[in-house]
């Protein structure tokens, strides 16, 4: 491998960012650019490096994971975005593929597996389809891990828009929603998940791996 490739890290845990930077940067054809704890930072970071790839972790404090790949695809429309999780079927890997990242890989993945898909994502080859499940397929998986719940896509999608610290206002703004109507939602989302309020429903959300 003779070009190198720039990355940058982006995680909210500062261990996470550390050992990720330190274990690709330890190979002679990977340089890291920055690390970023916050989806925005991550963002303007992007946009003052254009680094080659993006190691993305979905689940910052301050946006969603999907909004964050939109954001850096418009700050830097030549990275490529890998997204880098504890969960493979997180509920956020399907939106995130379908706003454009590339790929996905666990936290606990080989140091050879981790360089090796960003040397491919960088490269535009193609990923095995573990790495690049379909956008259908990762549907499917959402579906159905709602179901157990009982949870409806307009529940969950809320309920992750609030664990974000929108308001119900904000939120039926974006949505196209009717205050009332999102109230609905979120109350009904509260009784299938047995929830006494919002913080309850997060936690069991999160419980569940699904934020």
């Amino acid at each position: 491998m003779t070009n190198t490739i720039s990355v940058l890290v982006v995680d909210d845990h500062p261990i996470v960012r550390e050992g990720v930077g330190h274990l690709v940067d330890s190979t002679p054809w990977i340089t890291v650019t920055g690390y970023a704890p916050t989806g925005r930072e991550a963002i303007t970071l992007a946009e003052q490096t254009q680094p080659d790839v993006v190691l993305l972790d979905l689940r910052l404090p301050d946006m969603l994971g999907p909004e964050v790949v939109h954001g850096i695809h418009r700050s830097a429309p030549d990275s490529k975005i890998i997204i880098f999780t504890a969960y493979s079927e997180h509920a956020a890997v399907q939106p995130a593929l379908i706003a454009g990242a590339k790929a996905v890989v666990l936290k606990d993945a080989d140091r050879a597996d981790l360089v090796g898909t960003i040397r491919r994502v960088a490269a535009g080859e193609p990923l095995d389809a573990s790495l690049s499940p379909s956008a259908e397929e990762l549907s499917q998986r959402l579906t159905t891990r709602l179901r157990q719940y009982a949870l409806t896509r307009r529940e969950y999608e809320i309920l992750r828009r609030i664990s974000m610290g929108e308001t119900n206002p904000e939120i039926a703004e974006v949505l196209g929603l009717t205050r009332n109507t999102v109230k609905t939602y979120v109350q009904n989302a509260l009784n299938k998940l047995g929830a006494r309020n919002r913080i309850e429903a997060l936690n069991r959300l999160d419980e569940l791996g699904l934020l």
